[in-house]
């Protein structure tokens, strides 16, 4: 009578199968073949006739004979090679394999460098006058050229990062393994506190600059009027008037004593200082102006609006130079730069676009954000910038605009950015929240509110516009409670009592 035999699932057999498996070779795990010499002299043998047999027959320099051994044993019926002894020659090489046929890595060959194009030509100007001779008397490098010269400006000048090839097991595959993708820890950052409320202003305060002096800033405002302010005492020096709208931009000439405005009422004036009285109109937008900015090295200023254009002037001429045209939708911000590219948009149509200033047409178009993109900002050491959008801040790399990150949490309408050399960006939104970021990392640090002021509703407050002043050491705040707030870093604070909570994301380098 035959027994019935136990049925059970695949599944079980599957992994009983892999557990016998693993028992058998688990003493194995991850051992490393052993090298054979004969097999590895003859595998390289091989690819020496292969790679080299063209030219195994070049003469040998005469320094170089005392140098030269045979081949390996699979090669007895070829020419002579040199093989050089001196350590000095065996760490170089073209290729990242032991120095010569048969060598095997050791303590002396395991810095291993290929020479890079820069060595290459460091060592061409290096060589002493009777080796340039003898090259150009040569037609072809020789074999034993090859492993004297190369690397050897490498070797006079190494460079920083050497990689050695034994780290990860000796082959040549460890030395292109990836690292695990690491999350950098945020750089610490004193909180800001409020540190002066100033008021004036009877509308709402919609832009910000200060002068190139650092001695006062200027603030446009929905009540129609330009004023400038004491910076360090926080009094009203001088009160402009001529808009009959809405102020919406304002910049302040580093390169002339002039400053220059732009409305609602479709206006873009330029004042100048020593008179207070508008000079120049460039008359040219169909619609509200929005923004405006001055290019940092030519006179030339360049304004956006909602007539879905942004447009170029020449400050001295009023010529419009070029209109910008190709958004969708009102064009809500504009930054200029002396780098390629010199001329960044941003759109109510949730585009940027990167502009060809001298052929006045698009470079590029960033279409990454799902709203409105209602400010850019530029970082003043890298050649980053970054984009505010309701639905994030999205950091970008120039010149093509490739996107580095997302700094995800101020859920609200940001209206303006601004960012020190420090690495602190400021975000601040329609609901009143500003938001201070860690620039490299996205760290979200601290998480202003402040309060409107007395006579004001809550829904009034409202960040249009923030910028630091040139010392960097106070952030000015224009905000829809009709005030000016400056704050400034907590000098008390320290890590100990502001310690960074850093709980990094995996998910974080999604691009929408």
């Amino acid at each position: 009578m035959t027994e019935d035999v136990q049925k059970h699932s695949v599944h079980t057999l599957v992994f009983r199968s892999l557990k016998r498996t693993h028992d058998m070779f688990v003493s194995d795990h991850a051992k490393p073949v052993s090298l054979d010499d004969y097999s590895h002299n003859l595998k390289m043998g091989v690819k020496l006739k292969a790679d080299y047999g063209a030219v195994l027959h070049m003469p040998v320099l005469k320094e170089g004979k005392d140098r030269v051994s045979q081949l390996p044993s699979s090669m007895h019926g070829q020419q002579s090679y040199t093989q050089p002894d001196d350590p000095d020659y065996l760490i170089t090489g073209t290729h990242a394999y032991p120095s010569g046929p048969g060598v095997a890595l050791t303590a002396d060959t395991t810095m291993h460098r290929n020479p890079s194009e820069a060595g290459v030509h460091s060592m061409a100007l290096a060589l002493p006058p009777s080796q340039a001779r003898q090259d150009v008397s040569r037609t072809a490098a020789s074999i034993g050229d090859i492993h004297r010269h190369a690397g050897g400006a490498e070797r006079a000048h190494p460079p920083s990062s050497a990689l050695s090839l034994l780290e990860g097991g000796g082959t040549r595959n460890s030395s292109l393994m990836r690292k695990a993708p690491t999350m950098p820890k945020p750089q610490w950052h004193p909180p800001w506190k409020l540190f002066r409320v100033i008021s004036g202003h009877l509308g709402w305060v919609r832009s910000i600059a200060v002068e190139p002096g650092n001695q006062w800033f200027v603030t446009g405002s929905a009540d129609r009027t330009i004023k400038i302010w004491d910076l360090a005492s926080g009094k009203l020096k001088l009160s402009l008037t001529g808009h009959i709208s809405t102020v919406r931009g304002v910049a302040v000439s580093s390169r002339s004593p002039y400053l220059f405005s732009c409305g609602e009422d479709k206006q873009v004036k330029c004042w100048d200082l020593e008179y207070n009285k508008v000079i120049r109109h460039y008359h040219g937008h169909l619609s509200a102006v929005y923004d405006l900015d001055l290019h940092p090295t030519i006179d030339v200023l360049v304004t956006c609006s909602r007539d879905a254009t942004a447009r170029v002037w020449d400050i001295r001429t009023k010529a419009n130079v070029h209109t910008l045209t190709g958004h969708t939708n009102t064009v809500a911000t504009v930054r200029c730069q002396a780098a390629e590219p010199q001329i960044i948009t941003g759109s109510h149509d949730s585009t940027i676009r990167l502009w060809d200033l001298i052929a006045g047409k698009t470079r590029a178009t960033l279409t990454n954000h799902k709203k409105s993109v209602r400010t850019l900002v530029l970082h003043p050491k890298q050649y980053t910038f970054a984009s505010g959008s309701a639905d994030n801040i999205k950091q970008w790399m120039f010149p093509d605009g490739k996107f580095i990150q997302n700094l995800s949490g101020h859920n609200a309408i940001i209206n303006t950015l601004a960012v020190n050399s420090d690495g602190v960006l400021v975000s601040g939104a329609d609901n009143g929240t500003i938001h201070m970021w860690d620039w490299r990392t996205g760290y979200n640090f601290q998480r202003i509110h402040a309060a409107v002021q007395p006579g004001s509703l809550d829904s009034e407050s409202g960040i249009f516009s923030c910028v630091f002043d040139h010392t960097e050491s106070r952030l000015i705040t224009a905000e829809a409670d009709k005030t000016i707030k400056v704050y400034k870093e907590d000098n008390m604070a320290t890590e100990e009592s502001h310690p960074v909570n850093w709980k990094p994301e995996i998910l974080k380098r999604k691009r929408f």
